[in-house]
């Protein structure tokens, strides 16, 4: 038996990919609908708590993301040029990424929780062309965007006044879209041409880019049967109102990439329903989403899973479509898993995955769930369980670095502008992840963590060297270590322990202030505490894993 067998369970059936040489993202999304039972068939539902409701249908997404495209064409944006976004969840999220991409550009998605600061530096790092955000944000950071490097255009979207900065064209999206009533074809792409780019934590201190193939929405095909459960449209047609199929409810927000997968790309390519939510989400507003449309697949992260379970009373009975729980981003603790089970009398079906390579390893409906293992790589995935240094495959029971053949559809592309470190993770046709885990004698993957220091909070991935990088460019601080606090089962902070410059009068208070300023809401740190030294190695490397609260004179109030 090798390690990635499965003893006493018959093995997954062969996966053969059917990876054609022309695709894209953005058509195979919307435009493959049409002519089909989804044409007419609602493909997304947005409940916004200031906007209200809204809908749009397959053959609607379809047009609207050909007008973008054909906005972006009239003003000059070419293929292969970056399009940055910057948008809360609604219609105009998928107009924008899918869009983009029927132009042969490449989308940018980004969080609508950094600052200025942080997206100046993408803008930067991109070289995007165009950057498409609501009105209100380009209000407050357009003067430090427009007319930066390449930015030469701002498509604003949603209500509010248009405002035009030096250096940019402001044009105002949803008119911009309606004068258009005709456009040129999708642009045809390869498989392996760039789709789109995203960032993730870096260990430089800087966020860095990984660039996407259309190819990566083959890539996740595997994950449509084996940790997604799809139905085909009708197959549950007794449980739901006439003409709904599968509705898919995700807690999270389209930038990150573990949403763009499994809440956008994904069952829009699968022809399903995509409800998602911008506004105030509290622990009751998703078992309200899915009792309120039908939803038959939640999707979130073990915090959310946690706080319905604590902070509300829902049960199965409240939602009598779902029928099928999915989570990823940080791991799910076995006591939420069996609290779940015990109230709504379902699985939560966990999976894992990284920036460059989304949900690859899952638990599945084939296999008996195992509390706390990863399951098992989906088919079509080799996962190979390697030696860095010799390539040697990990016997079962024993560690190894997770490891993905470079031939894999579902693998990034590259790093942007950081063709070092594509070549550093790269070798004899292998992409080295980074993770590590082992497998049991029954072939079930158990994570075992990253060999860096990213942290894992509440389902976002931080480095702590970019939040060092910023605290420490504070004239009162000399010294900084970023580490995350256990404050609770399945609650990892982000907090900082800062050295002070000799006699300056700096609080932790006054750190913690500055580190809101400029750092994203989930990269800034939740505690400051102030100390006079840090454990260290004798080369004076900073010992991470050795700090504790109790190096510290102060803190702050957190």
């Amino acid at each position: 038996m090798t390690a990635r067998a499965a003893a006493g369970f018959p093995p997954f059936p062969a996966w053969r990919w059917s990876l054609p040489g022309r695709l894209n993202i953005g058509v195979a999304c919307t435009d493959a609908h049409l002519g089909t039972a989804a044409e007419d068939r609602v493909a997304m539902i947005v409940e916004d708590d200031a906007l209200g409701t809204s809908s749009i249908t397959y053959a609607g997404l379809a047009a609207r993301t050909s007008r973008f495209a054909e906005l972006l064409r009239r003003l000059g944006v070419g293929r292969g040029e970056r399009v940055l976004i910057r948008l809360p969840n609604g219609i105009d999220y998928p107009t924008a990424f899918l869009g983009a991409m029927k132009r042969g550009a490449v989308s940018v998605p980004t969080s609508t929780l950094l600052t200025a600061e942080e997206v100046e530096y993408l803008a930067h790092d991109s070289g995007a062309r165009a950057i498409v955000i609501d009105k209100a944000a380009w209000a407050r950071m357009g003067a430090s965007l427009a007319g930066r490097d390449s930015l030469r255009f701002a498509l604003l979207s949603g209500p509010g006044e248009v405002v035009s900065f030096p250096g940019a064209e402001s044009v105002d999206l949803e008119p911009a879209l309606a004068a258009i009533d005709a456009w040129a074809p999708a642009e045809d792409t390869a498989a392996d041409d760039p789709a789109y780019l995203v960032y993730t934590s870096g260990t430089t201190g800087y966020p860095k880019g990984v660039l996407h193939g259309h190819r990566s929405l083959v890539g996740r095909t595997p994950a449509a049967t084996y940790w997604f459960h799809f139905l085909e449209h009708g197959d549950h047609e007794g449980a739901l109102p006439p003409g709904h199929g599968d509705r898919i409810v995700h807690s999270g927000k389209f930038n990150w990439t573990y949403v763009l997968g499994s809440a956008l790309m994904d069952p829009l390519y699968h022809g399903k329903t995509v409800i998602a939510h911008e506004g105030r989400n509290d622990a009751e507003t998703w078992p309200r989403l899915i009792a309120r449309h039908g939803a038959t697949i939640f999707i979130g992260v073990p915090t959310i899973y946690r706080q319905i379970l604590q902070k509300t009373g829902f049960g199965k009975a409240d939602v009598p479509t779902l029928r099928h729980c999915m989570s990823a981003g940080e791991h799910l603790s076995d006591e939420v898993f069996g609290q779940w089970k015990a109230r709504f009398g379902l699985d939560i079906f966990e999976a894992v995955g990284m920036s460059e390579f989304s949900y690859y390893l899952s638990q599945s409906r084939f296999r008996p769930i195992r509390p706390g293992s990863a399951g098992f790589p989906q088919p079509g995935h080799d996962v190979r369980l390697l030696d860095p240094e010799t390539l040697a495959e990990a016997p079962p029971g024993e560690e190894g670095m997770i490891c993905i053949p470079e031939s894999d559809p579902g693998l990034f592309l590259r790093y942007w502008n950081l063709p070092e470190e594509t070549a550093r993770l790269r070798h004899d046709g292998w992409f080295f992840t980074g993770d590590y885990a082992r497998y049991d004698a029954d072939g079930y993957l158990w994570f075992l963590g990253r060999k860096d220091d990213i942290i894992k909070s509440f389902g976002y991935r931080v480095s702590p060297y970019e939040v060092e990088r910023v605290l420490k460019s504070h004239p009162a601080v000399a010294d900084c270590a970023c580490v995350g606090e256990e404050a609770g089962p399945d609650k990892l902070l982000v907090v900082a322990y800062v050295i002070p410059q000799p006699g300056a009068a700096v609080t932790a208070d006054e750190l913690a202030a500055f580190g809101r300023e400029h750092l994203a809401a989930y990269k800034a740190p939740k505690v400051v505490y102030l100390a006079r030294e840090f454990p260290r190695t004798r080369n004076g490397k900073i010992l991470r894993r050795e700090i504790r609260p109790g190096i510290a004179t102060s803190r702050s109030a957190g």
